[in-house]
């Protein structure tokens, strides 16, 4: 059953990308508990079972059924483009114990037993507590698990935003949620989440917050009720090869590919960057840096945004793919 938003004009100017490092940390250890959405992130959850060994996830595994209601409270959509862990763990240990109980205990619902079972008991109890713990283990969980990867991870979900942003730019809510997720339907200034229970949301002048997310695959995840900022989790591009091995041969393999020039200048861009920027850097004439952006970005490995009086390339998704094994 679906899930509608209905925007009205309001709205349509409030829509807005947002990227959370809280978030990732808490669906990664969703998908550390759940075996069955291991799928690309395989790889990583060899690696991350080891690395997490430490960490009991007891209290965590209890709150967050395989259908049915997770604690919003405990990934709060990002208050604004990009938030740093540390402002977000914050904001959660600030939760006020009532709204904490409220959550828990509709988590708890969702698991036969659960809210009668000794942990679910405490947990109700002493919701003030529960929330130091959990607040502990996403900080530890962050710095073991996450934190490593992190600035792979958020050169990828940066990549999707700029891409997402020039859809909408281009060609409006229509053109940005035609690709988002296959469950997505826009019609009639309604967003639709197919296979969700039945229930109609006005976003009330709000707008909608979109938040890319590695881990969220295979999901698109829509809601969080008031107070929080309506919002649209969904599975970044590119998280095809953002596990791949790395290989010592893959960056002469870039250059076989692409030829030295290109090859250089999109292993390069580890930021957004100008023409005149490349070619002071590479040691290039602009008029040559120029023609080598050209072709990657129609290859689709670039895009670019104009920023005040300059253009600014960055990697897409599959740039950042082509490039992740370049840096070994």
């Amino acid at each position: 059953m679906p899930l509608h938003m209905h925007f009205a004009p309001d709205d349509l100017l409030r829509c807005r990308f947002g990227i959370s490092p809280l978030w990732e940390t808490h669906q990664c250890l969703y998908t550390l508990l759940r075996p069955e959405r291991h799928g690309y992130h395989l790889p990583w959850v060899r690696r991350g079972r080891e690395a997490a060994a430490g960490l009991d996830l007891t209290l965590l595994s209890l709150l967050i059924p395989s259908r049915g209601h997770h604690p919003d409270f405990l990934c709060p959509p990002p208050g604004g483009p990009l938030e740093s862990v540390e402002d977000e763990l914050a904001r959660v240990r600030a939760t006020d114990p009532a709204v904490a109980r409220d959550d828990f205990a509709r988590s708890l619902a969702c698991t036969p037993g659960a809210a009668a079972s000794p942990a679910g008991r405490a947990i109700l109890a002493d919701p003030e507590g529960a929330v130091r713990q959990l607040t502990a283990l996403f900080e530890r969980a962050w710095h073991l698990l996450l934190a490593p990867e992190w600035p792979r991870l958020r050169a990828l979900l940066e990549a999707d935003v700029a891409f997402h942003a020039r859809r909408l730019a281009d060609g409006g809510l229509e053109r940005l949620f035609a690709d988002l997720h296959p469950s997505l339907v826009w019609a009639d200034n309604t967003l639709t989440i197919r296979h969700r229970t039945d229930h109609t949301r006005a976003l009330g002048g709000r707008g909608l917050m979109l938040v890319p997310s590695v881990f969220a695959w295979p999901d698109v995840i829509g809601g969080f009720a008031p107070p929080w900022q309506t919002t649209v989790v969904y599975p970044a591009r590119g998280i095809g090869g953002l596990w791949a091995e790395r290989d010592p041969r893959a960056a002469d393999a870039l250059v076989r590919l692409l030829g030295p020039n290109r090859a250089a200048l999109l292993a390069g861009l580890t930021e957004p960057a100008s023409t005149t920027t490349l070619a002071t850097r590479h040691g290039l004439a602009p008029s040559s840096v120029s023609a080598h952006l050209s072709v990657l970005r129609a290859a689709g490995l670039l895009t670019s945004r104009r920023q005040g009086h300059q253009v600014l390339y960055e990697h897409t998704p599959l740039g950042a793919a082509l490039t992740a094994n370049a840096h070994a």
